[in-house]
């Protein structure tokens, strides 16, 4: 009973965290693509320029504690330490209130520095002092985020993540429409998560206050210990900075680097094609946070053959998936940005077109860390994506100023393609399973297939949207008589197919044609 009911618990929360990443993402398009069409190419290049530090120093302000609280919140309740659980809270908010406004005032001091010394750019100084007004909220609602976390009342952070979405685009809005143009963009964005600060106090207060007592003054903590306690937790907390710092700059070095080369409008470009080059990443963090867990038990019980199992099918079905879509988007980057942003922005095709593959790199990256953070083995894909992104910095310098932004996609493309072949060489050698080439072949050949069937259409809107019509059923027909598809992909799409009402039957006459030619 006890175990249905974790299972159920875990379901729940990781569908109500997908809701949530969902929303974020969603909401982070929307705002790119309203203020690149509202505010023009050098404009935009302005704000292209600050979401990197936006992201870095909400990073360093927040001191990776989100995920510590979460931790210590849910051990501490669940040893009925109530006390301990609301002062890892409490503690952790004013350090992280402490390390946000410290940041704020750096930021807001060096941004006159930083756009004219660094970047050369002046206009760029009243974006980059504007981040100043994100980094205090922004930790605010971390902490709280964790709490909620740790707490398991993820339907808290889906509200907070909509909050924060919702008012960002309306203020972002608002203030680009009123004359304030990049900057207003950036001041948009504080507000949101100001909003979202307001709302995450305002939920905690009204539900969540009750599971933490008031506070014992014999368990009260003194300065002594609570330095103490805030050791312990920045200890948790120091590799997550560290990964966390790491990604953003295998996604975001080719933007500074962009910035101190070439002229604004360019950073806008790059900026333009690099979140559709992530859009693969939503499929492989999906697979890679249930692959995990799932990696762990297996290697726990010693089962090999389960574990071979998670392995192999975790890769396939992000290469199953990633790859065509990766084809799709590389050969049609031009409509693509046209229908996205304005034929304005198509100048960032050609960076899209080779980011795009680099992200797909990136994706079985991910993966390969997942499982090799199931098996036991968490510093191994840490250390590889720390060496990769010296690999990307030393690339983006050399190759920028030669080859512009496509060098810094090209940079990034073979910083990931490095790390992928590094980790998933050690997953598997760790694991001491046979890579499955076979079924990599037969997805990579059908991919290039389907490429060379939707080749000749025609770049344009029009053009794209029948490649999205053809380009499944094509690749779906290469597959199948490449014998690619199991017995369980089979399985799963009756599945799926059967709760699809009147389309059930037409699904059903194709499926049959395709189990004919699937291996038993």
């Amino acid at each position: 009973m006890n175990t249905s009911k974790g299972t159920a618990k875990l379901l729940r929360g990781s569908t109500i965290i997908m809701i949530s990443n969902l929303i974020f993402r969603v909401g982070g398009y929307v705002y790119r693509v309203l203020m690149a069409r509202m505010l023009g190419p050098e404009q935009y290049g302005l704000v292209g320029l600050t979401l990197p530090f936006q992201g870095i120093f909400q990073i360093l302000s927040a001191g990776g504690l989100p995920p510590a609280i979460a931790k210590y919140v849910s051990q501490h309740k669940a040893l009925g330490e109530d006390q301990m659980a609301r002062q890892v809270v409490f503690t952790s908010l004013k350090l992280m209130m402490f390390l946000g406004i410290i940041f704020s005032l750096f930021m807001f001091f060096a941004g006159p520095f930083i756009a004219n010394e660094v970047f050369h750019k002046p206009l760029l100084a009243y974006p980059l002092q504007a981040v100043a007004l994100i980094t205090p909220f922004s930790v605010i609602v971390g902490a709280f985020r964790g709490a909620f976390q740790g707490l398991y009342k993820m339907e808290y952070i889906v509200a907070t993540r909509a909050v924060e979405q919702i008012f960002m685009i309306v203020f972002a809005v608002v203030l680009v429409s009123a004359g304030f143009y990049a900057a207003g963009a950036v001041i948009g964005t504080g507000l949101g998560f100001m909003a979202s600060a307001i709302s995450a106090v305002l939920i905690f207060k009204k539900y969540l206050y009750k599971y933490l007592p008031k506070p014992d003054p014999e368990d009260q903590f003194n300065f002594r210990q609570e330095l103490g306690l805030m050791a312990n937790l920045l200890k948790f907390s120091i590799p997550v900075i560290i990964t966390a710092l790491s990604e953003m700059a295998i996604y975001d070095v080719g933007v500074f680097v962009i910035g101190i080369f070439l002229v604004t409008k360019f950073a806008s470009y790059y900026t333009t094609a690099d979140p559709i080059a992530r859009l693969p990443l939503v499929i492989s963090l999906s697979v890679a946070t249930a692959v995990l867990p799932a990696a762990s038990e297996a290697f726990s019980l010693k089962d090999k053959a389960l574990l071979e199992t998670y392995v192999v099918q975790s890769y396939r079905i992000v290469i199953l998936t990633v790859f065509p879509i990766c084809v799709g988007i590389a050969l049609f980057s031009y409509p693509i940005l046209d229908l996205l942003f304005g034929s304005q922005y198509v100048f960032g095709a050609g960076a899209l077109t080779i980011l795009v593959m680099g992200m797909a790199f990136y994706s079985l990256f991910m993966t390969s860390s997942s499982i090799a953070q199931g098996i036991g083995n968490p510093r191994m894909p840490m250390y590889v994506l720390l060496g990769g992104t010296a690999i990307n910095i030393v690339l983006n310098l050399i190759m920028v100023p030669i080859f512009g932004i496509e060098g810094a996609a090209g940079a990034t493309t073979i910083s990931t393609f490095i790390i992928m072949v590094v980790v998933m060489w050690k997953t598997f050698q760790i694991t001491q399973i046979k890579p499955p080439y076979l079924a990599f072949l037969k997805i990579a050949l059908a991919s290039i297939v389907m490429g060379l069937g939707i080749f000749f259409i025609p770049q344009t809107i029009l053009g794209l949207i029948l490649a999205i019509i053809v380009s499944p059923l094509i690749f779906v027909t290469a597959f199948t008589l490449l014998k690619g598809f199991e017995k369980r992909d089979i399985r799963m799409m009756r599945r799926i197919t059967g709760r699809l009402g009147p389309l059930s039957g037409p699904c059903e006459r194709i499926i049959k044609v395709i189990d004919k030619y699937t291996p038993a």
